[in-house]
């Protein structure tokens, strides 16, 4: 992780206002839709970053109480789910040893589940808008010249991104600038 490079901060004029050109993705054509979407994402990686950081954190300001709510019921049960599959003969032994417990704990389980849903649909609400809107964005936002040299320029001098690793990770490797 020492080789990794933050992108730089665009502007607002070429990310919003002044030099940027939108228009609507030709979706009969997926291959150069998400050729846009993955050249975007490289380039105003760093904008998008901060976008969803300042959202995230504005939607916590509005909503605290279900914010933190939402993370730790989605935590239990992220943890419960890793538990369980991790530790199968442990959890079927609990559940032959102690039947009672294990009903009981299910019905406390879907009880919270429910009581905590708003909470929970809030923080998911908090994570999935702005990566909607920068979804939005990639896909609307038409490259400039800059955008694309950039890219290119990056592709060849071996940069390796925050984005970049993400869409590694995701299967999405492709050249830059393409």
């Amino acid at each position: 992780m020492a080789d990794v490079e933050l992108a730089p901060l665009r502007g607002i004029e070429d990310f919003l206002f002044g030099s940027a050109r939108f228009q609507i993705p030709n979706i009969k054509d997926p291959e150069k839709w998400s050729n846009r979407v993955l050249n975007n994402l490289l380039y105003y990686q760093t904008n998008y970053f901060l976008t969803a950081l300042v959202l995230f954190l504005v939607i916590g300001i509005i909503h605290p109480i279900k914010m933190v709510l939402g993370f730790a019921a989605i935590s239990v049960a992220f943890g419960g789910f890793v538990y369980s599959t991790n530790n199968q003969w442990k959890a079927r032994k609990f559940k032959r040893d102690h039947p009672l417990i294990s009903v009981a704990v299910i019905l406390v389980g879907g009880y919270l589940l429910v009581y905590m849903f708003g909470a929970v649909i809030v923080f998911m609400f908090g994570i999935a808008f702005p990566l909607l809107l920068i979804l939005i964005h990639a896909s609307l936002r038409m490259r400039s010249m800059k955008n694309k040299i950039t890219n290119k320029m990056e592709y060849v001098g071996l940069k390796r991104t925050p984005m970049g690793i993400i869409l590694e990770g995701l299967g999405q490797e492709q050249e830059a600038g393409s």
